[in-house]
């Protein structure tokens, strides 16, 4: 079973320092096999072209309470069954417009993508409120989503100070995975017990990795860890469609919330894809944990 916290607020973006505090120790083992076991393994398979769309058609549409929403059309459909969530937070002073390429087509994969509306979501509590609502849509008679959301399987990511904000998220005992996109300085990785997949620029000189990316990996070595930083790309790679982060981000999303095994060895095993990537990532890390899996 999955040890987690409890999330609490957090500095606002522009803040640099960062606090270590007591790590919760958990077996990785148990995530290789969580992640293994999802109930949406059934999705159809893409092969390995992470970076491209995926069988669904997509519906964009408004939660009514502060959110926008990415889904596929046919919920259910295409062997699904059940969809994972993926909870969105966009960069200071952006929206889910800024992103809709992205998680258009994160949602073509077969995800339930909760983007929050909000311009300031670092302090993750939007982002979750998008998971209250798809909770209560799973469970309410006539909804287009009624028993068609996984919410045994959930990731968080964001960009920038939502990247931050997805690290506040993370400590949510409902989330499996966290992606934090060139995050600001919130939240604390302490707090999270669950695998991340961290993502900085290499020419990035608003979130600079050595600063406020890879201290924060190297302070997760109670959970498993992987940092990947993009070589030549700067802080607004991920706006619009992703750049060249949407391929690993899909991937990542797929074996840890899809079981999908091509995904898996994209970051695990000793033969795993970014590992030997150099024209892709300028620096690509694994932390014992992760290299256990």
């Amino acid at each position: 079973m999955r040890i987690r916290r409890i999330s609490q607020a957090f500095a606002v973006a522009g803040v640099v320092t960062l606090a270590v505090v007591g790590h919760t120790v958990v077996d990785s083992s148990a995530f290789a096999e969580s992640a293994a076991t999802s109930t949406a393994s059934a999705c159809p398979s893409v092969g390995q072209n992470w970076s491209a769309d995926g069988p669904f058609a997509v519906t964009e549409e408004a939660s009514g309470v502060g959110h926008t929403v990415f889904r596929p059309t046919d919920l259910g459909g295409q062997g699904c069954g059940k969809h994972p969530v993926v909870l969105w937070g966009n960069g200071t002073g952006a929206t889910p417009k800024a992103y809709a390429g992205l998680l258009r087509h994160l949602a073509s994969h077969g995800f339930i993508v909760a983007a929050a509306d909000t311009k300031s979501a670092g302090n993750g509590t939007a982002m979750l409120a998008g998971l209250d609502y798809l909770t209560s849509e799973n469970g309410k008679a006539g909804s287009a989503y009624a028993g068609k959301v996984d919410l045994d399987k959930v990731g968080v990511t964001g960009h920038s100070q939502g990247g931050g904000g997805a690290i506040v998220a993370g400590a949510d005992p409902r989330i499996d995975t966290t992606v934090p996109i060139q995050p600001g300085p919130q939240g604390s990785i302490a707090k999270l017990t669950t695998p991340m997949f961290i993502l900085g620029g290499q020419f990035d000189f608003i979130v600079v990795p050595a600063l406020l990316v890879i201290p924060r990996y190297t302070s997760a070595g109670h959970i498993p860890a992987i940092y990947a930083e993009l070589r030549g790309k700067g802080h607004f790679e991920p706006v619009g469609d992703g750049g060249k982060f949407r391929g690993p981000i899909t991937a990542w999303l797929r074996y840890q919330l899809m079981g999908d095994e091509q995904a898996k060895g994209e970051f695990f095993g000793p033969k795993c894809g970014n590992c030997s990537s150099p024209f892709l990532w300028s620096d690509f890390r694994r932390n014992a944990k992760a290299a256990q899996i």
